[in-house]
């Protein structure tokens, strides 16, 4: 048995292998003595770790585990269910939205850190409690498909009201803008906040990749991370968005255990 785990910020993401069949798990980062338990259960299995808590872990555990750079695994991981779909893209940018987020340039069989942005899950889950009071991400995620951005969000429309626009109207003039034109005529309701929030994350991480893309000569933006998870919207926003800037976005499935299943890869290798 080989057991490939990335132990992040928020999430623990765990790729078991045996019998050649892959097994996801998660776990919250909260939750990594519970991790080390379970891993006392299969003292002769192979293990591979990534992540900032990567060497916590391996302090807590019986197996001599093989560790590798948290960059370097999420790459081969990618690399690796890119094949499986049969999806060639030699040059791309690829985004790993988690509790914040990490840009890379992809060229062949090497990838360099192109940069990155603080809005990721973290500021989605942060700044929605601190909107809502609300804490639970699958309670976020399935509010946010309900809300209505468009009283919250000031949109290049908005600002040209029917007129011919310079540039596409959906696109966002300012985020939050429209809440002290609308302060006297919606209630705002969690729903709508959390959408809006939703919204500030997903376009600056938009915009923060596609930027690097522009920089790199890359058409394709492959995004992944554990902030996508049963989050339609989302995944709506960044899709679409990428779409209206001109580039080409794609979503790999399972996309959030790259780190884990990439380790497992460096293991092989070396």
């Amino acid at each position: 048995m080989k057991i490939g785990i990335d132990a992040g910020g928020t999430l623990i993401k765990i790729v078991q292998i045996e019998n050649n069949e892959r097994t996801f798990k998660k776990y919250k980062s909260t939750e990594i003595e519970k991790v080390a338990e379970w891993l006392k259960a299969y003292p002769d299995a192979q293990v591979a770790l990534t992540g900032g808590k990567a060497t916590y872990l391996q302090s807590l555990i019986p197996q001599q585990a093989f560790q590798s750079i948290e960059f370097d695994a999420t790459f081969k991981g990618i690399q690796t269910f890119l094949l499986e779909q049969g999806k060639s893209i030699d040059k791309f940018v690829f985004s790993n939205v988690g509790t914040g987020t990490s840009i890379h340039f992809v060229n062949g069989d090497t990838q360099i850190r192109a940069g990155g942005t603080g809005a990721g899950g973290g500021m989605m889950q942060g700044l929605s409690y601190l909107l809502t009071g609300i804490e639970d991400y699958d309670k976020l995620t399935s509010l946010a498909k309900q809300g209505d951005r468009d009283i919250i969000d000031l949109k290049v429309k908005h600002i040209y009201k029917g007129d011919k626009t310079p540039i596409p109207g959906e696109l966002t003039a300012a985020n939050f803008g429209n809440v002290l034109h609308n302060k006297d005529i919606h209630q705002f309701s969690d729903a709508d906040k959390i959408a809006a929030v939703l919204g500030v994350v997903g376009e600056t991480v938009t915009t923060v990749s596609i930027h690097a893309a522009r920089e790199f000569g890359a058409e394709y933006v492959v995004y992944i991370g554990s902030s996508f998870l049963n989050n339609d919207l989302l995944r709506d926003i960044v899709m679409n968005y990428t779409v209206l800037r001109n580039f080409k976005p794609h979503f790999i499935p399972n996309g959030e255990y790259s780190g884990a299943l990439g380790t497992l890869g460096l293991m092989d290798e070396a």
